[in-house]
């Protein structure tokens, strides 16, 4: 009988704990990445721990782009760890596990590097045709000021967090009104975990603390009304508070939170 630090989840509590379908934890274990710890005398799947924190590895890795045959290696790598701490031998090669996850990265960088310069480009191309303008300079400080709100970066030197600002306040997001609170003191310079859902960007700010579930609650009641995007909603997890936004502005929420986080409480 497990005790009630070895808690056990039926397929369904399982999922839910990790906000997938049931048929997900079905194909994992088809697949071998999953095992349930027992089945009832009825035939019902019950999972441990270990179970659950396979299942929220394996969630984490496929968001960061990592596909099953990756994950099956990094599982098996992981097993081979445990089997030479308790002596007996396991397979798995954590050389191997290292450089899928090196390329994974190195990919990401040079999208990032796309991206970078294509904006740096971009800025450049729309202030030099500010200086190309025959008009008064008045016309053209007027025109400067239009191509900040475009870049959503001003013309002189600010960090990223004046620039969010600024760029919120261009696309009429309530974000950018947010009181500088006690909710924001809770946040910032919090580890956090951001991925990209179908339609929009979920935040997840791990722990149970009581006050980041309250902190996130507050942001996402701010956002009523908000011109920007549809309102967020929070959602306790097994990980944490997750907050999640939709829509095609919802990237906004993920720039605020990474602001956040780079950001020690005042």
């Amino acid at each position: 009988m497990p005790t009630t630090s070895q808690r056990e989840y039926t397929i369904g509590a399982l999922a839910k704990r990790a906000r997938v379908a049931p048929s997900v934890l079905r194909y994992y274990e088809k697949e071998g990445l999953l095992v349930p710890g027992r089945r009832t005398a009825s035939g019902y799947r019950v999972y441990g721990p270990d179970a659950e924190k396979t299942l929220l590895f394996i969630n984490r890795a496929k968001r960061l782009g990592f596909s099953l045959d990756d994950i099956r290696q990094f599982l098996a790598a992981g097993r081979a760890e445990a089997g030479e701490t308790s002596g007996k031998r396991a397979g798995g090669k954590a050389g191997d596990v290292a450089q899928i996850a090196e390329d994974r990265f190195l990919e990401i960088e040079r999208r990032l590097t796309e991206l970078l310069v294509l904006r740096h480009e971009l800025e450049v191309f729309l202030r030099e045709m500010s200086d190309q303008l025959p008009a008064a300079d008045s016309a053209r400080r007027l025109y400067r000021r239009l191509v900040d709100h475009v870049c959503g970066h001003s013309s002189t030197p600010q960090d990223e967090a004046a620039s969010l600002s600024a760029l919120m306040k261009r696309m009429g997001c309530n974000l950018a009104s947010l009181d500088q609170g006690e909710a924001l003191d809770v946040l910032r310079g919090r580890h956090i975990h951001v991925w990209r859902e179908a339609d929009g960007y979920s935040v997840l700010v791990p722990g149970g603390d009581a006050r980041i579930g309250s902190a996130l609650q507050q942001i996402a009641a701010s956002e009523a009304g908000c011109e920007a995007h549809t309102e967020p909603h929070v959602e306790k997890t097994a990980e944490g508070h997750v907050f999640s936004a939709h829509g095609d502005n919802a990237f906004l929420f993920a720039q605020f939170f990474l602001a956040l986080e780079n950001r020690a409480a005042s």
